[in-house]
Order: structure tokens, then C-alpha cells, then sequence
């Protein structure tokens, strides 16, 4: 398969108490760029984009089940509040506050992200379930660029991903779409909604 060099804009929705509700947007000066065929983004969004052309209009809804599923009450976790502090005792309140999404690993070095919950006297309460776990996503806008990608942009993305460089890094940036792999929207890793389609 082509790696194709893709960015759209779009807002994505999703439907909340009968009511369609915005959850983020990638505008034409920011948009969400990806190269196909890496794992990127959600499998079925990509499937939907490269079925279309460069300059073309889209509107599409991904089910729950092939987008983030069901939300897991049993991803929601209790934590000592001393995992959050220096080794002088101080919390980090810069980054660890209701809302935010950090970067966390395990014992074996596997990266996650965690949504922060409430937080006690001694307990952060995280979310390990993605932010948009349980909902149908809905996505409409257009396809800005769609190119064969250069190898270095391959290799450049790869290198992300694996958490070489900017990609793996942009800690406490989360929030939307982003989920495992979102990045900040500064132009930091790519843009946009981060890795979520």
C-alpha cells in the first residue's frame, strides 16, 4: 500500500444527551496531518479518507466499537498523591490537575495516558479510559493535501512515534481527541487532533 501525505480539516462531534456536541476541530490553518498505512490514526478514518480526493467534503460517523469502545469503569484508578511529587515533597500542580491528560508508564516502560480526576488530601483519582471511550465520532470537513509521502516524512513520523524527538514527549498536552498518542496543538508533533483517527 502507498503511504499517502494527508491533511484534512474537520470538527469532530459526537452525540451527548440527544444532542450533537462538538468535542474538538482541526481548522484549514492548523490542520490534522498523517501518512497513511502507519497506524496513525483510527483504521477506519483513515479507510474513510482515502476513499476520497484532495479538495473533496466528508461527513462520516465511526462507531463506538471502531473508534475508542466501551468506557471501562476498571480504568478508573486511585493513586497516592506522593506519585506526583519531588523528592522535596512538592505536588505537581503545574501538571497534575482536574482535566488534564498526562503521560504515564508502566513498570515495563509501555507509555499510556491517564485523564486527571479529582484529587485529595493523599489520592489522584485517573481515568485510563480514553477521553471519547463510549461514544459514536462524528466527522465532517475536507481534504486540504493528499500526496504520495516523501521517505523522510515517513521516517520522520516513524521516529515519532517511537518516541524519538517531539513525539514521544509533549507531556501533560493531552485533552481532546488525543487519547494514546495526542500531541500539542502548537505544531509540536503534527497538529491537530493528535493520533485519534
Amino acid at each position: 500500500m502507498e503511504n499517502k501525505y494527508i491533511t484534512v480539516a474537520y470538527k469532530l462531534y459526537a452525540i451527548t444527551d440527544g444532542k450533537k456536541e462538538m468535542l474538538e476541530e482541526a481548522p484549514a490553518n492548523h490542520p490534522f496531518q498523517f501518512i497513511s498505512g502507519l497506524g496513525y490514526t483510527l483504521e477506519r478514518f483513515e479507510k474513510e479518507i482515502l476513499a476520497l480526493t484532495q479538495g473533496a467534503s466528508f461527513s462520516f460517523t465511526i462507531p463506538c466499537n471502531e473508534a475508542y469502545g466501551e468506557r471501562d469503569e476498571d480504568g478508573v484508578r486511585q493513586v497516592p498523591k506522593s506519585m506526583f511529587c519531588d523528592p522535596d515533597g512538592n505536588f505537581d500542580s503545574e501538571n497534575i490537575f482536574p482535566g488534564n491528560i498526562i503521560m504515564l508508564n508502566d513498570q515495563e516502560g509501555n507509555r499510556f495516558y491517564a485523564n486527571v480526576g479529582e484529587i485529595t488530601d493523599d489520592k489522584v483519582v485517573l481515568d485510563l479510559n480514553h477521553p471519547h471511550a463510549g461514544k459514536d465520532l462524528i466527522f465532517e470537513g475536507n481534504v486540504i493535501e493528499m500526496r504520495d509521502a516523501t521517505n523522510k516524512e515517513i521516517e520522520s513520523l516513524v521516529n515519532a512515534m517511537s518516541g524519538e524527538g517531539c513525539g514521544g514527549g509533549c507531556e501533560g498536552c493531552g485533552g481532546g481527541c488525543g487519547g494514546h498518542d495526542h500531541q500539542e496543538e502548537d505544531g509540536c508533533c503534527g497538529g491537530g487532533c493528535g493520533h485519534c483517527h
